[in-house]
C-alpha cells in the first residue's frame, strides 16, 4: 500500500516543483533570451527585451517539468515496483513489422520525386538540405561508428578526415582537371592513408588521452588548412570545385548538357536530382561493406577489442591490426563524405571542417547507440532534419519580432534533447552493444554434454 500511494501523483507536490523549475528557468534564460543587444542607426548598443519568447520558453519547460510529475514519473514508480513482466507481455513482439524496412526504403527512393511533386520549383532546397546533407552525415556517422561504435576507440578529431576527403577532391580536380567519379575513390584513399599515420603514434593510448590526441591532430589539419595558403588558399577556400556528370554530360543548359543531350526541357533540380541518388547509392554499398565487416574475423576483433583490450590481447587477437584498420575503414568513408560534400557545396573552406562538425558527428553515433547502424541513421536524419526544419518556421518572426531566428536556438535545442536522450536512453536510441557471434545458452552446452558422456 505505501507503494501504491508513493507512485500515485501529488499534485501539491507537483506544482511545487513546477514553479520552482519555471523560477530557474526565467533565472538562467533571461539573460539569454529575455535580452538582446541591437545596435541602431548611429551604432549605438539599444538593449531590447523579448518578454513574450521568454515567458513562452519557462512556460514549455514547466509544463514539461508537470507533465513529467504527474504522468510520467508514476508510471516509472509503478514498473520499478512490478517484479517481472506478465507472461502476455513477454510474448509480444521486440521487432518491427516486416514491412517497415521495405517501406522505409520506398520512402527514400522516391522522396526527391514528392518533394518535387509538392514543392515544384522550389524542391531543390529539400532534396539538399533534407536529402543529400542528411545521407552525407549518415555516412560520416557510420565511418565514425566503426572507430568509437565496434572498436571503442573514441576518436575526437574525426573531421579531419572528412577534411583530408574534401581538400583532395578540391585540389586534384582544379590542379590535374580529374573528374568527380576519378577523385571519390581517390578521397577515400587518401583519408584511410592518414587514418593508418594517426593509429601508429596512438597504439598505446586509451581513454582520455585517446582523445586528446585525435582532438589535437583534427586541430592540426584545421590549422594547416587556414595557415598554407600557396596550397589551400588559406580562410579564403576553394570555390568552382568540379560537379559530378552524367557519363560526361554536364547538368547547365549548354548545347552539350544532359538536358540537350537527351532533349529535356533543362531545369535546375535536375544536378541535385542526380547528386541524390549518387549519395544514396554511395550510402547504400557503405552498409552493405560495414555489414560485411561486422561478420568478418577484424570485425569479431574490433568488438573484443571494445569490450576488453587485455582479454583481446590474451586470446591471440592482434590489437595492432585491429586498431589500424579501424582507423583506416573509419577514414575512408569520412574522405568519401568530404567529396560528396565538396560535390554537393562546389566550394570548402576551414570554417566547414571545424571542432563543432567532429562534435556533431559523435554525437550522432552517441545518440544512435554505439554499434548500431540503424540507431546512427535515426538519429542523423533527427539531429541533421531537425536544425533544418528550424531554418523553415520563419513565420514565428511575426509573434516574437523581426530579431527572432528560431536557427539561433537549434544549438540550445539540440543541447536540451541530448540530455533527455542521455537521462531516458543511455545507450541511444537503438543500443546494439552485442557481439555479432555469440555462445550458445549454458544450460543447452550442459545438456548436450550430460547426453554425450551419459
Amino acid at each position: 500500500m505505501p507503494d501504491e500511494a508513493a507512485a500515485r501523483p501529488n499534485l501539491l507536490r507537483a506544482l511545487r516543483e513546477t514553479a520552482v523549475t519555471a523560477l530557474l528557468a526565467f533565472g538562467l534564460f533571461l539573460p539569454l533570451i529575455g535580452f538582446n543587444t541591437v545596435q541602431n542607426i548611429r551604432n549605438e548598443l539599444v538593449l531590447e527585451t523579448r518578454w513574450p519568447l521568454l515567458f513562452t520558453f519557462v512556460a514549455i519547460l514547466a509544463g514539461l517539468r508537470f507533465l513529467y510529475l504527474v504522468v510520467v514519473a508514476p508510471l516509472m514508480a509503478e514498473r520499478a515496483r512490478a517484479p517481472s513482466r506478465p507472461a502476455a507481455l513477454a510474448t509480444l513482439p521486440t521487432t518491427l513489422p516486416s514491412w517497415t524496412m521495405p517501406a522505409v526504403i520506398g520512402f527514400i527512393l522516391v522522396y526527391p520525386l514528392l518533394a518535387m511533386l509538392i514543392a515544384g520549383p522550389g524542391a531543390g532546397k529539400w532534396i539538399d538540405n533534407f536529402g543529400i546533407q542528411i545521407l552525407i552525415y549518415v555516412l560520416l556517422g557510420w565511418g565514425l561508428n566503426i572507430v568509437v561504435g565496434l572498436a571503442g576507440l573514441l576518436d575526437l578529431g574525426y573531421v579531419a578526415f572528412y577534411a583530408i576527403g574534401a581538400y583532395t577532391c578540391a585540389l586534384l580536380g582544379k590542379q590535374f582537371d580529374l573528374s568527380f567519379w576519378m577523385l571519390l575513390p581517390l578521397a577515400g584513399i587518401l583519408a584511410a592513408f592518414w587514418g593508418v599515420l594517426l593509429g601508429f603514434p596512438v597504439l598505446r593510448l586509451r581513454g582520455d588521452y585517446l582523445a586528446v590526441v585525435t582532438l589535437a591532430f583534427g586541430e592540426i589539419i584545421r590549422l594547416v588548412l587556414i595557415n598554407w595558403k600557396d596550397v589551400t588558399q588559406g580562410s579564403a577556400g576553394i570555390g568552382g570545385l568540379p560537379r559530378p556528370t552524367f557519363f560526361g554530360l554536364p547538368f547547365n543548359a549548354s548545347p552539350d548538357g544532359f538536358a540537350a543531350r537527351l532533349g529535356l526541357e533543362f531545369s535546375p533540380l535536375h544536378r541535385p536530382l542526380f547528386l541524390y541518388y549518387v549519395v544514396l547509392a554511395v550510402v547504400v554499398l557503405t552498409a552493405i561493406v560495414i555489414g560485411r565487416l561486422r561478420r568478418l574475423p577484424v570485425g569479431r576483433a574490433w568488438e573484443a577489442l571494445r569490450e576488453d583490450e587485455i582479454a583481446c590481447r590474451s586470446l591471440g587477437i592482434n590489437t595492432t591490426n585491429a586498431k589500424l584498420a579501424a582507423f583506416a575503414s573509419g577514414a575512408f568513408f569520412g574522405g568519401l563524405a568530404g567529396a560528396l560534400f565538396t560535390a554537393r557545396q562546389g566550394f570548402i573552406s576551414p570554417e566547414s571542417v571545424n571542432f563543432s562538425e567532429s562534435a556533431l558527428i559523435l554525437a550522432i553515433v552517441v545518440l544512435g547507440g554505439m554499434g548500431s547502424t540503424v540507431g546512427v541513421a535515426i538519429a542523423a536524419v533527427v539531429i541533421i532534419g531537425g536544425t533544418e526544419l528550424l531554418r523553415e518556421l520563419g513565420f514565428l518572426k511575426q509573434i516574437f519580432g523581426a530579431e527572432f531566428d528560431p536557427a539561433q536556438y537549434r544549438m540550445l535545442l539540440f543541447g536540451f534533447a541530448m540530455v533527455l536522450i542521455i537521462a531516458w536512453k543511455p545507450r541511444g536510441f537503438i543500443g546494439m552493444r552485442e557481439p555479432s557471434l555469440v555462445l550458445k545458452r549454458r544450460q543447452v552446452i550442459d545438456a548436450t554434454l550430460r547426453e554425450e558422456h551419459g
